[in-house]
């Protein structure tokens, strides 16, 4: 008999156990499918705070610059980390193939990876005003008044204008693909919307990075000179 109380109190106390796991691990679930880099299950304006709220990311992507006599392209692997901590390495066109700019938040350093040759500029002001970043999209769309967010067949847009005074950049604008979860393309325009800068996101991770592993680069036997 005892064993038999025994039994059945250990069965409720197993069935407790388990309903507080399913509890948790449920609620863990869905705090990871709305915060994390699933965008499918937000509305626009989450995605959009999503977007603005980015702390770190690493992306390949594919650029092309058009100027007024011809067009060029590159392929680039980029780090960034809050506020201002950079890491740039091309991968094409295969003249400077290996060519990593860095930037740790006072010093710029680039690097020929094929030479082992290094430049460092100390006290380097950071520059903002770069097209190639999504953390300069987001610092514009920040703080302009001058935006919009709206659809496009599947796609999601982030639309910034920027100040009337820049003779040759008007607008930038960010597709998000919401079928796919995922930031495309970011588009950097002139007035008469001819693009300028058309870059594609072939893959970006969002928030998983820190400081350290952006800087963490080791480069055998290098001269550096210093300006």
């Amino acid at each position: 008999m005892k064993n038999k109380k025994l039994i059945i109190i250990l069965g409720i106390i197993l069935i407790i156990s388990l309903i507080i796991l399913i509890y948790f691990f449920s609620k863990n679930t869905n705090k990871n499918l709305n915060f994390g880099n699933n965008l499918s299950n937000k509305t626009n304006q989450e995605i959009e705070e999503y977007i603005l709220n980015i702390s770190s990311y690493e992306a390949d992507i594919e650029v092309e610059i058009q100027s007024n006599k011809n067009t060029t392209r590159y392929k680039l692997k980029q780090s960034y980390v809050s506020p201002n901590i950079e890491k740039q390495i091309v991968e094409e066109p295969s003249n400077i193939e290996g060519l990593q700019t860095t930037y740790d938040g006072n010093k710029l350093t680039i690097t020929n990876t094929k030479l082992n040759l290094s430049t460092v500029y100390e006290n380097y002001p950071y520059i903002t005003d770069n097209y190639l970043w999504l953390n300069s999209f987001i610092e514009d769309y920040k703080n302009s008044q001058d935006r919009k967010l709206y659809e496009e067949g599947n796609q999601l847009l982030m639309e910034v204008t920027l100040k009337a005074d820049n003779p040759y950049i008007s607008s930038k604008k960010l597709f998000i693909n919401k079928d796919e979860s995922k930031i495309t393309k970011l588009v950097v325009q002139d007035k008469n919307q001819k693009n300028l800068v058309y870059i594609l996101y072939n893959e970006i991770k969002i928030n998983s990075l820190k400081k350290e592993e952006v800087l963490a680069f080791k480069l055998k036997e290098i001269t550096a000179k210093q300006y």
